[in-house]
């Protein structure tokens, strides 16, 4: 932070951040009607749920996930209808859950407001989200921002799950790392784990620069903070909820392929080996090789790399190997890709590709057992087009990514004379350690 931006009243320093929030709060709102049609009693019909593209997990979990009568993790029900999110979201549905109940005495009613309540808190979240992210972006490429505040696909998927309260806890983790607060980042850092776990990736990214600039004290500090603060909101679970607690854990490792991911293509064609070994193997293996490429390159490359560069190539990383790719996982990468090259081109290439899956999913399902509606869905060969064309568009982001680290003078953050603007301690490092300093 500069002097002058030091100096100015609060006042003045929010003014920018203004516009953003009301767009912000704009694209919340069309992400609620979007899904109008469901809201008014749709999602009671599988086949206009479908139909209307407006499906989402928040209404019909309230009565899956017995919601309607008791509380996560506690509740006295099979173990397969026991919660499968981690702490922080199962804390969130029961608190609204709760609040549902007290309001209505009808447990349709009390769905209804379930999902209006859970769309207020997640709409929020997108609008701090948003705001978080242009802070962390900077003055210089604040508007950035508005690729995660009203982008086609963030509409679309915003209300699916939970997604983008751990999308306010990364970016709000992000910051405090950028401020070098990093108790801080390591709090949000341990909240965001506990919320979803795709933030664990951003811990090896911390490592590998901590590892490149030996700035090990901030990093060291920083997860112990975010150990602490998982440890806290999960321990009580632990102890007194054994099996509703490790029902996400478990769910994670025992399931099967699921929509949207590769691996189910190479299953349905039956390739040798892709489509016949087991997928959880396949996945570990490949995010692993994938992870130590980001490692070498990392630590190889003739300028350091920025965070948000290493942050992306690992999220994007994760999501590409495995078992299962919702639709709403498009929340997810939406900030870090912007962050890490934010160039219109492949970014509209993605969200195309994005709103393509988004359509292609609840077509397919409409074809596939139980509706077997074949006159209203696609086929599978249309099906694995949308499947493919995220993967290729999301491979073509990480190319430019990985050439942008390669070539920094092609790094469009980098060419406003800025070296790293989430960096934190990482700005303007000097390496310790690289791959060339081993074989000098």
């Amino acid at each position: 932070m500069t002097v002058t931006e030091a100096r100015a009243p609060w006042g003045a320093r929010a003014v920018p951040y203004l516009p953003l929030g009301l767009i912000a709060a704009m694209g919340a709102t069309l992400a609620y009607i979007v899904r109008l049609p469901c809201r008014t009693g749709g999602w009671n019909d599988q086949v206009a749920t479908y139909t209307n593209f407006c499906y989402t997990d928040i209404y019909p979990l309230y009565f899956d996930r017995a919601l309607a009568t008791q509380n996560p993790y506690f509740a006295d029900v099979p173990f397969d209808k026991q919660v499968e999110y981690p702490v922080v979201l199962g804390e969130v549905m029961q608190v609204l859950s709760w609040i549902s109940r007290w309001l209505e005495s009808d447990q349709v009613a009390q769905a209804v407001r379930f999902y209006d309540l859970t769309v207020i808190l997640l709409g929020i979240c997108l609008v701090a989200g948003v705001l978080l992210m242009a802070a962390v972006a900077g003055p210089s490429r604040r508007w950035d921002a508005l690729w995660y505040a009203i982008s086609p696909a963030v509409v679309l998927a915003a209300y699916i799950n939970w997604d983008l309260v751990a999308g306010a806890l990364s970016m709000g983790m992000l910051l405090a790392w950028k401020q070098r607060r990093q108790g801080l980042a390591g709090v949000l850092l341990g909240l965001a784990i506990a919320t979803k776990f795709y933030p664990l990736m951003f811990v090896g990214a911390l490592f590998l620069l901590t590892l490149r600039t030996a700035r090990w004290r901030p990093f060291l500090v920083t997860m112990g903070w975010a150990a602490g603060a998982w440890i806290v909101v999960n321990a009580p679970f632990m102890i007194f909820a054994w099996d509703g607690w490790r029902r996400f854990y478990v769910f994670s490792q025992e399931r099967g392929v699921d929509w949207g991911s590769p691996w189910l293509f190479f299953q349905h064609k039956g390739w040798p080996v892709l489509g016949e070994a087991d997928v959880t193997t396949l996945g570990m293996v490949s995010l692993l090789v994938l992870c130590v490429g980001i490692a070498v390159l990392t630590l190889a490359a003739p300028r350091r790399p920025r965070l948000a560069q290493i942050c992306f190539l690992a999220l994007a990383a994760f999501m590409m190997t495995n078992k299962v790719w919702s639709p709403q996982f498009v929340l997810w990468l939406v900030p870090f890709a912007v962050l890490a090259r934010p160039n219109w081109k492949p970014l509209a290439l993605w969200q195309f590709a994005e709103m393509w899956y988004f359509v292609a999913i609840w077509l397919y399902l409409l074809s596939q057992p139980p509706l077997e509606r074949a006159d209203l869905g696609i086929g599978d060969d249309t099906y694995f087009t949308a499947v493919w064309g995220r993967v290729i568009t999301i491979a073509i982001m990480m190319a430019f990514v990985v050439r942008d680290i390669l070539r920094p003078d092609k790094d469009v953050v980098r060419q406003t004379g800025v070296d790293d603007q989430v960096g934190g301690v990482f700005d303007d490092a000097p390496d310790r350690f690289t791959l060339a300093s081993v074989f000098r």
